[in-house]
């Protein structure tokens, strides 16, 4: 199994004169050619940094690509930085875990988040600037070299090394260092495409975060294993802009979080949509008015798929050809899934609701320098989702919640993504709606729906209660303009509860 950056140089060495890169933000357009030749230039430049780890900080673009690409050429490993919540604590909490200084980022990002320097940034655009015309030659001639020659010319290591670090959501509690190898990708990717089938006519739209695993594998791994263009946004909420590209490139894939697909739906034309093939929805549950949206405005079925940081992060998916509207999906090639008894520990039967745990080649090697929460992650070779969910008898897996979000009131476990479910049913079209738990010193929890728009509560809670048991349904309403949420476009739950009890502690 080759390392990532061998697949990328033999795939630009096959495809050269194809277009790579569309980057709509700085209007620059790269073919693989241009691209072997600036990462090498840059990996050149990198080589005069510490070794082993290197921080990246740069918005999906030509320059965050080839940045990850020059650091694995250059035998660095890039640990990508969340810059959308908390950027100089983010940058520091990485140097401080992971023990490196130098972080790869941008004079433009910067000056539009408001981020101050803080000690070992590197700007882009100076190392831009320094290149000489002698180094951009001897790079040239470099990637001329037969491919067998080239490859022998960069950093070797094995298919178990650390690819890339990626940060967990922190959507719970403080994030965890996540260390995924070159055989992580690869795996996910293979099982990905031959149940996708990627190739390289494919336009792939990169509008999520490299940060965020789902930006990593399906807007860098996939596209250059396959030889496909990508056309990056930085800015994946101009909803109006990503529509306008959709139309204007021709994308055939996209993929998205419900919050992205919620603004590119509003802001849509006819036909913004029509090359797409393949639309897929992760990372946070899909609403059926969602999928209902698309199928009415623009013909077009939005497929939910599974997965998690941990596991690169493909593990289940709806098809074109085998869609289960509300599921998951079915696992993909590779990908083993169980579902245990939270309290047994026994395998649960078809229909039991239960533990997520998985097994594959794409599941992490460990959180780095994290020893214990690895061994409570990982238990001979399944890997603990944190999730619960149940499985049809046709294998379609149906995602009910992270354990997190269920709550024990009066004895009983009550999900607060089925509580979700139900509201977003019953409030008015375009309400975003998000359920949490807050202590009680009497039941132990309270129940709260934080809604984004005024609600007849009573009128609601009349019909949410012929569907849910009385233990399940909101004490209060309460209102907040806008939900919190991650870079990747997740709801931030550990915000939305803080807001919600700031907001009840004042009345």
């Amino acid at each position: 199994m080759k390392m990532l950056h061998h697949q990328f140089v033999e795939t630009a060495k096959k495809f050269s004169g194809k277009m790579a890169i569309i980057d709509r933000t700085t209007d620059r357009r790269v073919t693989y050619g241009k691209a072997l030749i600036a990462s090498l230039i840059l990996s050149e430049k990198f080589q005069k940094y510490d070794s082993g780890f290197i921080g990246i900080m740069i918005p999906t673009s030509a320059g965050s690509v080839l940045a990850v690409l020059a650091s694995l050429i250059s035998g660095r490993i890039p640990v990508m930085i969340n810059y959308s919540t908390g950027a100089v604590q983010n940058c520091q909490f990485a140097q401080k875990k992971c023990d490196f200084k130098t972080i790869i980022t941008s004079k433009a990002l910067l000056e539009k988040i408001q981020c101050p320097v803080i000690p070992g940034m590197v700007f882009l655009e100076d190392i831009m600037e320094s290149i000489t015309t002698l180094e951009k030659l001897s790079a040239a001639l470099r990637s001329k070299l037969p491919t067998y020659f080239l490859l022998k010319t960069l950093h070797q290591g094995d298919e178990n090394d650390t690819a890339v670090i990626l940060f967990t959501s922190g959507s719970e509690k403080d994030p965890k260092a996540v260390q995924l190898t070159h055989k992580n990708f690869r795996a996910n990717v293979e099982s990905l495409r031959e149940v996708y089938h990627f190739d390289e006519k494919d336009i792939f739209l990169a509008n999520l975060p490299l940060f965020h695993v789902f930006g990593q594998t399906a807007h860098l791994w996939a596209p250059f294993y396959v030889g496909m263009t990508i056309v990056t946004i930085a800015n994946p909420l101009d909803f109006s802009a990503v529509c306008q590209i959709l139309r204007e490139e021709k994308i055939t894939l996209m993929v998205g979080t419900p919050s992205f697909f919620w603004g590119y739906l509003n802001k849509s034309q006819p036909g913004d949509f029509e090359s797409c093939r393949l639309m897929i929805c992760g990372a946070d549950k899909c609403p059926d008015a969602l999928r209902k949206g698309y199928l009415e405005k623009h013909n077009k079925v939005l497929l939910e798929a599974y997965g998690a940081t941990e596991t690169s992060p493909g593990l289940t998916v709806n098809t074109p050809e085998h869609n289960r509207p509300g599921s998951v999906g079915r696992p993909i090639p590779g990908v083993q899934v169980r579902l245990e008894n939270y309290e047994t520990g026994k395998e649960c039967k078809t229909g039991e609701i239960g533990k997520i745990l998985v097994k594959g080649d794409n599941v992490m090697k460990g959180y780095f320098d994290d020893f214990e929460q690895t061994s409570l992650a990982i238990r001979h070779g399944w890997y603990d989702t944190g999730d619960m969910g149940w499985e049809d008898e046709d294998g379609y897996l149906w995602h009910v919640g992270r354990l997190k979000r269920f709550v024990k009131i009066g004895g009983e476990m009550v999900s607060l993504i089925k509580v979700e479910d139900v509201l977003e049913k019953l409030v008015p079209e375009g309400t975003r709606v998000c359920i949490v738990e807050i202590p009680d010193q009497m039941k132990g929890a309270r129940i709260v729906a934080a809604v984004t728009e005024k609600v007849d509560e009573k009128e609601i809670l009349k019909k949410m209660g012929e569907q849910l048991p009385n233990i399940a349904l909101p004490k209060n309403f309460v209102i907040i303009s806008e939900l919190p949420q991650m870079g990747s476009g997740k709801i931030d739950f550990r915000a939305t509860t803080n807001i919600v009890r700031d907001m009840l502690q004042k009345v």
